[in-house]
């Protein structure tokens, strides 16, 4: 089921949690403006999630009311992880989902990583 609005941010949401401490995660990275952690359905053999530490629903929510250092953070953070895990030489994908057609699952912004093989076509069709 994926977020039917970008209604305002859910603190009970499930990265919140992550963030929180209440859940468990596989932290990859942590710095003062991210959290990474594996995914615990992964889609290929890398594929890692980057969440801002603070409460946006989307990349629009993020770019609105984030202050610069924080989205420099967290955008170098995301770059940081994708080299920390070793597959800039082999290529990697980002993929952010942003409301209910896109399939966002979870209302916190998050930057999946996806690599370790080749990934096939940019878009299913269906």
């Amino acid at each position: 089921m994926g977020v039917e609005t970008l209604e305002p941010y859910d603190d009970d949401n499930i990265f919140a949690r992550i963030l929180r401490g209440e859940i468990p995660a596989r932290k990859v990275y942590e710095d003062d403006h991210a959290f990474a952690f594996h995914d615990i359905n992964p889609q290929a053999p890398t594929h890692v999630l980057v969440i801002p530490k603070g409460r946006y629903v989307s990349w629009a929510d993020f770019a609105a009311k984030a202050p610069d250092a924080e989205i420099a953070g967290f955008v170098r953070a995301v770059g940081t992880v994708a080299h920390e895990l070793g597959i800039e030489d082999s290529g990697y994908r980002l993929l952010a989902n942003a409301g209910p057609n896109s399939h966002q699952e979870v209302p916190h912004l998050h930057v999946h990583i996806f690599g370790g093989k080749k990934l096939g076509p940019m878009l299913v069709t269906s």
